[in-house]
């Protein structure tokens, strides 16, 4: 809960010799902030902040990050603790309500997950207006924005009923709608859910299985899946979720602000950065090669980059990254893949990286994308599929994040300012008059 404290920062307007007092407020954790609503008002100022990397836009109960320390909350809970005792929707359960599950509780919610996952059949006609080649996040944007039409009975944003039953077909749809998108790519028949299996392997069975012949979904596999899902289901303001606020600020419907934010997430600096790892060990080749390509990162005129090391918020370890390490080496073991050629060269990278001195000064880490990308290239995952997977686990957050912003009464429609550089005011001149 944000608490205002007595403390003040005096802002002083030396053009003018205005000066303003700014309240400061204090979070459970974390640094204090700048209350800057009166700035403009007061002192015909405002802040300029490219990437808003030092402004707050919100308050929040759902998700504390501490880059420094590498830590990771989820509702006050350690994203490891998390991983390692909970499944996928008792997570979800957790950051929708705030707090975990009882058994009631966690039997109620699972069942109506489950029950929603089936989507509208019109859905399965409007896939063939896409082209097979169709990367499935274009798929994924119009299929999850189209679905206001299909379930138009229940996004009054005002009605809390209708928030929840929305939040919940969005999770439970997920899945189906991603795995759909790849069955198409390959021409197969959509499978269609079944209530006996659970999230995770509900997913793997849409995605691997076919009419003739059904495929027996691993229990290792599956509690991969799922965990991938835990550690990437929420991660604070981001640039997916702040799309997300933003898009809803509006009063725009809970489709299309979703589907905004996989908008968003589809861009290489965000969600792509799994799928760029795999791409750079392709351009790696080889073992033999990795320290020519070493030594290429730590050129600063080169303009090669290891993708999948170091992190935008975390300057310490990636506490993702520790049990995304775990569950890669399981996934490999239990398919006995240690010798793919391109596996074998990303532990090799990995190994490299975590003793060279360069990375190790620098707090290079690998981080939870380098991971998640070995891991769905063993399962057999394509690339232009790992970013759909991301989107699949952020569902949560999203939604949670969301409902958060409609909740919260001193919210307001976004509307960021600009530090305007272009020209002045000037005299029109007539067509025939211009040089």
């Amino acid at each position: 809960m944000s608490t205002s404290t007595k403390e003040t920062v005096t802002v002083t307007n030396n053009s003018n010799g205005k000066q303003v007092e700014i309240p400061l407020h204090a979070g459970t954790i974390g640094p204090k902030v700048m209350d800057i609503r009166s700035l403009y008002g007061q002192m015909d100022l405002f802040t300029y902040d490219p990437g808003f990397t030092s402004t707050g836009s919100c308050k929040s109960t759902i998700t504390y990050i501490d880059g420094d320390e590498g830590v990771l909350l989820h509702r006050g809970y350690p994203i490891e603790e998390l991983a390692e005792n909970c499944n996928f929707l008792e997570v979800a359960y957790l950051l929708l309500n705030g707090e975990l599950p009882n058994l009631d509780q966690k039997a109620d919610f699972e069942k109506s997950i489950t029950r929603h996952s089936m989507v509208h059949e019109q859905i399965n006609f409007f896939y063939r207006g896409f082209r097979r080649d169709s990367h499935p996040m274009a798929v994924l944007c119009a299929v999850v924005g189209s679905m206001a039409a299909f379930y138009h009975d229940s996004i009054d944003i005002n009605n809390p009923r209708d928030r929840m039953v929305t939040q919940h077909r969005l999770i439970a749809k997920m899945p189906t709608i991603i795995a759909w998108a790849y069955k198409y790519s390959l021409g197969q028949p959509f499978m269609y859910p079944k209530n006996s299996l659970s999230y995770a392997e509900n997913f793997l069975h849409m995605m691997f299985s076919i009419p003739c012949e059904e495929t027996k979904v691993s229990p290792v596999l599956a509690k991969a899946m799922d965990r991938i899902l835990i550690l990437h289901a929420d991660h604070e303001q981001n640039a997916s979720t702040s799309t997300v606020r933003l898009a809803g600020s509006s009063g725009a419907n809970p489709f299309a602000c979703i589907a905004a934010g996989i908008a968003s997430l589809w861009g290489p600096a965000h969600g792509g950065a799994n799928e760029a790892v795999l791409n750079m060990l392709h351009q790696i080749g080889s073992v033999d090669k990795i320290g020519e390509y070493i030594k290429r990162a730590k050129d600063k005129d080169d303009n090669f980059r290891l993708m999948g090391f170091g992190h935008r918020v975390y300057k310490n370890y990636d506490p993702r990254a520790k049990i995304m390490q775990k569950t890669c080496k399981e996934v490999l073991d239990e398919l006995d893949m240690h010798d793919e050629p391109l596996l074998k060269l990303a532990m090799e990278l990995e190994r490299i990286a975590l003793s060279d001195e360069y990375f190790i000064s620098k707090k290079l880490y690998p981080n939870v994308d380098f991971y998640s990308g070995i891991i769905f290239r063993a399962m057999g995952i394509p690339t232009s599929m790992f970013t759909s997977l991301f989107a699949l686990a952020r569902t949560v957050g999203w939604s949670a994040q969301w409902s958060e912003m409609i909740e919260d009464p001193d919210q307001k429609i976004g509307r960021p300012r600009q530090l305007y550089v272009g020209a002045p005011k000037r005299q029109f001149v007539p067509l025939g008059q211009r040089k």
